[in-house]
Parts: structure tokens; sequence; C-alpha cells
């Protein structure tokens, strides 16, 4: 474990755009995990919320160079901050447990991974939770979210989760995030699934 940790934003000012979109959404991918994990409390929410609303301010702005970079740089450098403090507080979810294996065992960088898999693993997990589990918390979370990174004010909470499954969409797409084809035949799938078990 390292003694100090330096949080420069100034160092960032040389990322090129797939790198800063491989890593923000994974800096949002351990936010949102951590805020709707088993294991979260009020502490951990706080944080993760702060860092959520910090990816909504900086990350597209950074990415499309657009206004004040130097300020969108300052908002992911948090953001990544607050998500790594949360993360080692109440772990990570299903995104993460499939995101290191298919890094393990296939040249797949590890926030690309993330990127990618966000709006789909919360799509299904809302949809498990509301078959399985209809009144649990986490779907209030995912709901306030969508309100969140929208900064729209709707009502149904249905609305609210469909919001957010789209935004997420959306932002894979305009963040260019690299898509890779994994072929049923390689031998690899028992191996990613047994490891993603293990990793979850």
């Amino acid at each position: 474990m390292p003694e100090w940790a330096i949080v420069d934003p100034a160092l960032l000012a040389s990322c090129p755009p797939d790198l800063i979109a491989a890593n923000g959404m994974d800096a949002l991918t351990q936010l949102i995990e951590s805020f709707v994990s088993l294991k979260a409390n009020p502490f951990t929410d706080a944080l993760a919320l702060s860092g959520i609303e910090a990816v909504k301010r900086g990350l597209l702005t950074w990415y499309q160079g657009e206004a004040d970079t130097a300020e969108a740089r300052a908002a992911m450098a948090y953001a990544a901050l607050l998500s790594g403090i949360t993360l080692a507080q109440v772990g990570l979810g299903s995104v993460h447990g499939l995101a290191a294996p298919l890094g393990a065992f296939h040249p797949i960088p590890h926030g690309t991974a993330c990127g990618t898999l966000l709006a789909a693993a919360t799509a299904m997990n809302i949809e498990a939770l509301r078959q399985r589990e209809p009144d649990h918390v986490a779907l209030t979370k995912y709901a306030q979210l969508g309100s969140l990174l929208t900064g729209k004010a709707i009502q149904e909470p249905r609305e609210r989760l469909g919001a957010l499954l789209k935004l997420l969409r959306r932002w894979t797409t305009q963040l260019k995030l690299r898509r890779w084809a994994l072929w049923r035949d390689d031998g690899q799938y028992g191996l990613i699934v047994a490891n993603a078990r293990a990793a979850a």
C-alpha cells in the first residue's frame, strides 16, 4: 500500500481521448457500484454521490475538449479519488466481477471493459431486482442516479431508471469505447464465468 497518493489534475493534461473515456467510465462504474453495494452506508453514499456529480460535470467536457478542460480534469481527478475510497470500503459489483477476468484472459483494457459493460450490467441488475426484490433500496438508488445524471426532475421511479439506462448507453456511444468480439468456440467462456464468480 502506498504511503502517499498525489492527485494532481495537471498531470492528466496530456491524456488522449481514448484514455479519458476508459478511465472516466471506470471511475463512474466504481462510484455507481459502491453506491448500490449491499455494504454501502451514509458515509460512502455521500462520497459516491459527490463523485458521480463530478463525473457529470467533467467527463464529457474533458473528453470533447469543451469549455474549461482544466476544471473538467480536476472534477475527474476528484471523482477517481472518491471512487477508490468508496470501493475500498464497500466493494464493487457485477461489472468489475466480469471486467477482471475479461482483462486477464483477453487483451481488453480494464476501463474499456467497465465502460462497455456498465449500461448492460446496470439494466440486468435493475431487472433482476424488479423480479426478486421490487422494494430493494438499490432500485431507489438507481432511480436517484437517473435524476442526478440527467439533471431532470422526473417523478416516476420507472422513468428515472429508464433515463439512467438511456444516458449510460448514450455516453458509451459518445465516448467511442472500443468494442471487442469474443467467440464462443475460443475455449475461454467457462474460464471467464468461473473467474467472474470468484471476483464478484
